[in-house]
């Protein structure tokens, strides 16, 4: 049985011997089939691949240049304030998501601030001004258009450049107290959406004048470096003085910074002088970075705050203002103007107003502000919702486009009054006083007064007929009085050397000015009188010795009379000091009284054919700050368009009219 068993294994060993060559050999050619189809499968694939890697790039590189495509233009439109998504979409999402205007208002500031650093701020772009259409000269700067934002939009200075950015010709900003005050209670501001309007009472809430100029300041060294100056006070230095070829305040062409100012809530309303001193100290502080100071005493919301507008206190508030402008450290010095009130507008009120400003020195007015009244609803008839007749019950100032015919108004009297002129306009009345106060006289003129009493009293005292008169019959006193008064003036006026006294003997006591006189050889009254002085002692001092005539001692004495008089006045005009520039910029009488004071308007201005129709009346720029509320970034050059389209036309409609007359 074992022997079978290893025999089979044996026989099956051959038989597997006897088929291995086979195997093998059909094995190596299938393997080297397989390998012939693989590498052509390879170089199949390989072939696909590159076909779809072309279409994979260009589809990459497509969908890439989409995506920066619609980056880029998605940018530009984002970014412009022509954008529909600035002048609709925005403002309604911000009152959607914040009922409080605001809580609404500090976020946006906020947004827009952060936008700025990176570059993703709105702006007007195109350029729209370069035109020159819609230029306008204000205070010796061309304009590149007559729309201004008013105070409230930017009350801190945090993001002038972006509004800037919006382009609007001139930006203010404030209002700005000496110290921090937090202002009225929350909440203090209120939509009437019906009427796009708003009541507030903020009360003049700020961070102080301190803080903000150190934030104009950084941004004016920030500026000086981009120009390549540095940062030192030198950099700083050139751009005030208008090195850099811009405005100081705005840093950019054609476009106007106003710093709006007040007092703090806290000073008495009854101390003038610790109020003018709140609103100098703010100028001390801000007016290196302003192209314009407004000063501010009109807002509603601040107790007593509109009293100020009488003419007595304006004119002393003004005038300190003027002064402190004035010794800015800066080449050229910011101009003044002061925002009055739309509720004080009775003729002697306005007359007041002009009168104060004419008399300070001040560039000219802001006309409107907030409004205590509650105008009525428009269209004519509307009846407003509940909610909204609880909100214009609420105490403070209110803003629309209901303000906008009385704004019209105002301009029309303010331009009025102003043209007159300070000789026209004057200040409300004031108590007539029992006696005006005599100006003090000097030590000369009263000597000269006591002297021509003595001579008079001994010449027409009363004595005999027969009584003469002669020189020498005056008293020692008034001799000895004479004398020393002529010898003064000699001392004063001329040189004591012996050529000067010889000429003394030859000239009058008071010598006139050759450029006084109108030409050389022409006698003037006044050098006639001298003669007469000269002429009158020299024949006193030869005839002492012999007798006159009262009658003609009388006769001297009516010569010696007029020169008398004249003598003191010149020779303190001679003797007193010039006075220096400083004082002569704050003196009211040495002030230009041909210059045109200058109207900004504000209230209730909405599109380009209201910025017109206010322009027309006599302003020179139109104001915006409700309107931007609620039309968002992209009111400014809507309003801009809007003009522009008005005039064009009404260019239109005169051509045909023109052509038929030819």
């Amino acid at each position: 049985m074992r022997g079978q068993l290893q025999l089979s294994r044996v026989q099956t060993a051959r038989t597997a011997a006897q088929f291995r060559p086979r195997q093998t050999f059909r094995l190596s050619q299938q393997v080297r089939h397989a390998s012939t189809e693989l590498k052509q499968e390879v170089t199949r694939n390989e072939k696909v691949g590159h076909v779809r890697s072309g279409f994979t790039r260009i589809k990459n590189l497509l969908l890439g240049t989409s995506i920066v495509a619609v980056l880029g233009f998605g940018y530009l439109y984002v970014t412009d304030t022509r954008a529909t998504f600035h002048q609709w979409l925005v403002p309604r999402v911000l009152r959607t998501l914040f009922a409080d205007a605001e809580e609404a208002h500090k976020i946006s500031n906020k947004i827009l601030k952060a936008l700025y650093s990176v570059g993703l701020h709105p702006r007007e772009r195109g350029n729209p001004d370069v035109n020159g259409d819609l230029k306008v000269d204000v205070f010796g700067h061309l304009l590149d258009n007559p729309i201004g934002t008013s105070a409230g939009l930017d009350k801190n200075a945090d993001i002038p450049d972006v509004v800037l950015g919006f382009g609007a010709g001139i930006v203010e900003v404030g209002g700005i107290t000496p110290h921090p005050q937090e202002g009225n209670p929350k909440p203090r501001v209120w939509r009437i959406p019906s009427q796009n309007a708003l009541i507030n009472r903020y009360g003049l809430n700020s961070e102080g004048a301190d803080a903000v100029a150190t934030r104009l300041r950084q941004r004016l060294r920030e500026f000086a470096y981009a120009l390549g100056l540095g940062l030192d006070p030198v950099a700083e230095k050139s751009v005030l003085d208008g090195h850099a070829g811009v405005p100081p305040g705005s840093q950019m062409p054609g476009r106007l910074l106003a710093v709006q100012i007040a007092k703090m809530k806290e000073t008495p309303d009854n101390d003038i002088d610790a109020i003018a001193q709140d609103y100098v100290y703010c100028v001390n502080q801000l007016a290196k970075y302003a192209d314009i100071l407004v000063v501010n005493v009109s807002s509603p919301n601040t107790p007593g705050l509109r009293n100020l507008q009488q003419a007595a206190p304006l004119t002393k508030i003004l005038t300190a203002v003027v002064d402190a402008a004035n010794a800015a450290d800066r080449k050229t010095k910011p101009a003044v103007m002061v925002k009055v009130s739309p509720d004080e507008d009775s003729e002697e009120q306005v007359s007041g107003i002009c009168g104060a400003v004419w008399a300070s020195g001040v560039d000219g007015i802001i006309v409107g502000n907030t409004t205590k009244k509650r105008p009525d609803a428009l269209p004519t008839g509307y009846l407003l919702p509940q909610d909204e007749q609880s909100i214009m019950l609420e105490t403070g100032g209110y803003s629309g486009p209901q303000l906008f015919e009385r704004t019209v108004a105002l301009v029309k009297k303010y331009r009025t009054a102003l043209d007159k002129g300070p000789n026209e306009t004057k200040p409300e009345p004031k108590k007539i006083e029992s006696a005006p106060k005599q100006a003090e006289k000097s030590e000369f003129q009263l000597e000269t007064e006591a002297m021509k009493e003595k001579i008079r009293s001994q010449l027409y005292a009363p004595s005999d007929k027969t009584q003469t008169a002669a020189p020498n019959s005056l008293d020692a006193e008034t001799k000895s009085s004479i004398e020393n008064s002529v010898e003064r003036d000699l001392k004063n006026l001329k040189p004591k050397t012996d050529s000067a006294d010889k000429n003394t003997r030859d000239q009058s006591i008071i010598q006139i000015p050759d450029q006084h006189i109108p030409y050389p050889h022409e006698s003037t009254p006044s050098a006639s009188a001298s003669r007469s002085v000269s002429s009158s002692a020299s024949s006193a001092s030869t005839s002492s010795s012999s007798s006159t005539t009262a009658a003609e001692t009388k006769a001297a004495f009516s010569a010696v009379e007029p020169a008398l008089g004249a003598a003191p006045d010149a020779a303190e005009k001679m003797l007193s000091p010039k006075p220096s520039k400083k004082t002569s910029l704050s003196t009211p009488a040495e002030l230009d009284t041909n210059k045109e004071k200058v109207i900004f308007a504000t209230g209730g201005i909405t599109n380009g054919k209201q910025a017109l129709e206010v322009l027309n009346a006599g302003a020179s720029v139109a104001m915006v700050y409700t309107a931007m509320v609620y039309g968002g970034a992209g009111t400014i050059t809507r309003i801009k368009q809007e003009m522009r389209d008005e005039i064009r036309g009404v260019d239109v409609e005169r051509l045909p009219a023109t052509d038929a007359r030819k």
